[in-house]
């Protein structure tokens, strides 16, 4: 290491190395973030960010070989014959809190599995729902769970057709974990996929980013962030078939979940060998949200959200979609956000208010444990 020392008289500074102290055990020392090479799971592996990929591309998918797909997004898309094709998709809830300003694990669950049908530009129709629950779970608590779930798929219009549920000993568990499976049948002529973006596709998002991850974070350790944050939870599938109504080719849906808005573009920049570059005064976030990410060292962008979607179209389609998104309640503050330019593919960029620019990562360990 080297540091600099000005001479009397303002002489040029001249570097010297210093030598590290031969006490020092940098075999001791730790790193905040979970490290890449870990030989167990750890936390991170399960934030949808960096650490989550790896596991899939490293691990699960050389075990599966081919028996698993070759392209993978929110959900499946099944060719059933006779021109049908449904959407098919599963994903586990272990949010902690379970109860949270503006919804709870139960309408979580069902909200998430209908959005990532959605995402494919289905109609969400069938759900599973598969409960682990602690020993000692007070049963009045699981009770409020299993009414927001019946409350939220009566809302979204899908039916719970088969379950399950296990119990694991007070040591092994954390109250109660859903999972739910579901299936959607996509529409004649909607071809939406993370392989679909092209260069000088509008980035468009349909409302504030990060208020889910800061409402349950709110929740947490006593942290109060001056007014109150409500997650955004809400199914989505109608405000997506208003877009499909359009009649634009709409190219790719996300909804940006775990990993937030960054985790998705990301996502979707390398499916696609485009570049994206988003203009950083455009993005939605909230005065609440964006206060709390500052005063916690967060980026908003990479902050959950459970009731917004990211849309990539093409530019002239992009007014009639926003006009489409803005029609509906879900989607009144939709906006454009950013467009995907062919340099730096694989990559996501931000341009400053400073006119500067700069690297919109994944994130490698986990920001908020247990958000959905």
């Amino acid at each position: 290491m080297t540091e600099a020392t000005r001479t009397p008289g303002g002489a040029a500074p001249a570097a010297r190395t210093a030598a590290a102290p031969p006490d020092l055990d940098f075999e001791g020392w730790t790193c905040p973030a979970p490290l890449r090479d870990t030989p167990s799971v750890v936390m991170g592996h399960g934030g949808g960010g960096a650490m989550s990929g790896e596991l899939v591309d490293h691990l699960f998918l050389p075990a599966y070989g081919t028996a698993a797909a070759s392209e993978l997004g929110d959900s499946a898309v099944l060719d059933v014959g006779d021109g049908t094709r449904l959407a098919f998709s599963t994903d586990s809830y272990v949010v902690r809190p379970m109860f949270f300003p503006g919804g709870s694990i139960g309408d979580l669950a069902v909200n998430g599995t209908v959005n990532d049908l959605a995402m494919s530009g289905a109609s969400p129709l069938f759900l599973s729902t598969a409960y682990i629950l602690q020993e000692g779970t007070p049963l009045a608590g699981l009770d409020r769970i299993a009414q927001a779930v019946g409350a939220a798929a009566r809302a979204a219009g899908v039916r719970l057709v088969t379950g399950d549920t296990k119990v694991v000993d007070n040591a092994s568990g954390d109250g109660v974990y859903i999972n739910t499976s579901g299936i959607g049948v996509i529409p004649d002529g909607v071809d939406i996929g993370p392989r679909r973006a092209r260069p000088g596709d509008a980035v468009l998002v349909s409302g504030d980013i990060g208020v889910h991850g800061v409402a349950v974070l709110s929740c947490r350790d006593g942290l109060e962030f001056g007014t109150a944050v409500e997650s955004d939870t809400a199914p989505l599938h109608g405000l997506v078939a208003d877009m499909i109504a359009t009649g634009a080719d709409l190219h790719v849906l996300r909804d940006p979940t775990r990993g937030g808005v960054s985790a998705s573009l990301n996502e979707i920049a390398r499916a696609s060998g485009v570049g994206i570059e988003l203009v950083e005064g455009d993005l939605p976030v909230p005065e609440t949200v964006r206060d709390a990410c500052s005063l916690l060292g967060l980026d908003p962008l990479q902050v959950a959200n459970e009731g917004k979607l990211v849309a990539i179209v093409p530019a002239q389609a992009a007014d009639q979609v926003l006009q489409a998104l803005r029609a509906h309640p879900l989607g009144r503050s939709a906006c454009r956000i950013g467009t995907c330019v062919p340099d730096h593919s694989g990559m996501v960029v931000a341009r400053t208010g400073l006119g500067g620019t700069r690297v919109v990562s994944l994130p490698i360990g986990e920001q908020l444990p247990r958000i959905c």
